[in-house]
C-alpha cells in the first residue's frame, strides 16, 4: 500500500528501481517455503499496520537502506507517511500477493494494492477515494529478518470524486512507460450528466516530495466528451503523474438571473514511468 501513499498525498495536495533486484537471476530462482511464509507475513503485517496507522510498526518493515524507484529514501518516505496519516486516518488498504520469487537472501514480490476511503465533504458534497496499483517489492534478508529494500510501481490509478462526479465513468489514459524527452498524449473521456456544464483540465508533473500542485488550465469539456493534451516527458529520469481535474455545474435561471451551482468535482491520477535510456529495452515500441 505504500505505493499508493505517494499518489494519495499528491491528490490531497490538489485541494527503474534503484535497487531493481540487481543480482537476481530469474532463471535460477527457487522457492523456499519458510522464506515465502515469512515474506507473506511481513507484507500482510504492513497492511495491518497501515490500516491502524501504526507508524513505528509500519516503518519497521523497511530496511534502513530502503530507496524506491521514485528516488525516495526511508527518511523521505517516512515524512510522506506521517504527513498523510496526520491528515487522513480512515484510509482502508488491501494487498493481493500474486507471485513471490526467492533467491538465497533476496526476493521479488509482485502485488496488487488497493485503497479506499470516504473523504470529508467540502461544500456539502460527499467524496470517495479509490486507488489501485501493480508493483514489485524487493526484499533482502539480513540477520534472519526480511525487510523491504526497494519497490517499483508498474501502474497506478487514483480517483478522488465528489458529488455527482462519483457516478461518472472517467477514463484517463497515457503511456505506462516513456523514454525521457519524448512526446506523449494523455486523454480524458467521460459523459457528463444531462443539463450540466462540465469543465476539465489535464496536467502533468514529476513525482516528488513535497509534491507541488500542477498548473491547471480549465476549459469547457468538448461536445465529443474527449479532452486530449500532448506532453513532453522530463529529461531528468523522474517518473510522472498525469492529473485530470473536472468540475460539474448546473445553471438555474430565475427572472433572467442565472445562478450556477456546483454539483460535483474530482480528480483522477495515473502514473507514467520515465525509463532511462540505459533501460530503454523496458519500453515497448508503442511507448517510444
Amino acid at each position: 500500500m505504500k505505493k499508493l501513499l505517494i499518489s494519495l498525498m499528491f491528490m490531497f495536495s490538489l485541494m527503474s528501481s534503484v535497487y531493481a533486484g540487481e543480482g537476481l537471476d530469474f532463471f535460477k530462482l527457487h522457492i523456499f517455503n519458510n522464506d515465502t511464509r515469512e515474506i507473506k507475513s511481513l507484507l500482510n503485517a504492513q497492511v495491518r499496520y497501515a490500516n491502524r496507522t501504526n507508524f513505528d510498526k509500519f516503518i519497521s518493515t523497511f530496511d534502513k537502506n530502503y530507496k524506491n524507484s521514485d528516488g525516495f529514501d526511508l527518511e523521505t518516505y517516512s515524512k510522506l507517511v506521517q504527513d498523510l496519516w496526520q491528515t487522513y486516518d480512515n484510509i482502508e488498504y488491501d494487498m493481493k500477493i500474486k507471485d513471490i520469487t526467492v533467491n538465497n537472501d533476496e526476493a521479488a514480490v509482485c502485488v496488487t494494492e488497493t485503497a479506499f476511503a470516504d473523504v470529508p465533504a467540502p461544500v456539502n458534497l460527499e467524496g470517495i477515494l479509490t486507488s489501485e496499483s501493480d508493483s514489485i517489492y524487493y526484499l533482502k534478508k539480513t540477520d534472519g529478518d526480511w525487510k523491504v529494500i526497494s519497490d517499483k510501481v508498474l501502474s497506478e490509478t487514483t480517483s478522488l470524486l465528489y458529488g455527482s462526479a462519483r457516478d461518472l465513468n472517467i477514463k484517463l489514459t497515457a503511456p505506462l512507460k516513456i523514454r525521457p524527452g519524448k512526446e506523449y498524449t494523455a486523454s480524458l473521456e467521460f459523459t457528463p450528466p444531462d443539463d450540466v456544464i462540465a469543465i476539465a483540465s489535464i496536467a502533468s508533473d514529476k513525482v516528488g516530495y513535497p509534491q507541488r500542485q500542477a498548473k491547471e488550465v480549465f476549459r469547457k469539456f468538448p461536445d465529443d466528451n474527449i479532452l486530449e493534451r500532448i506532453f513532453v516527458s522530463n529529461d531528468e529520469n523522474a517518473n510522472e503523474y498525469v492529473i485530470a481535474s473536472i468540475g460539474l455545474t448546473k445553471a438555474e435561471i430565475n427572472d433572467l438571473n442565472i445562478k450556477l451551482s456546483l454539483t460535483g468535482f474530482g480528480y483522477k491520477i495515473i502514473r507514467v514511468n520515465v525509463v532511462p535510456e540505459k533501460n530503454s529495452e523496458d519500453v515497448n515500441d508503442k511507448d517510444r
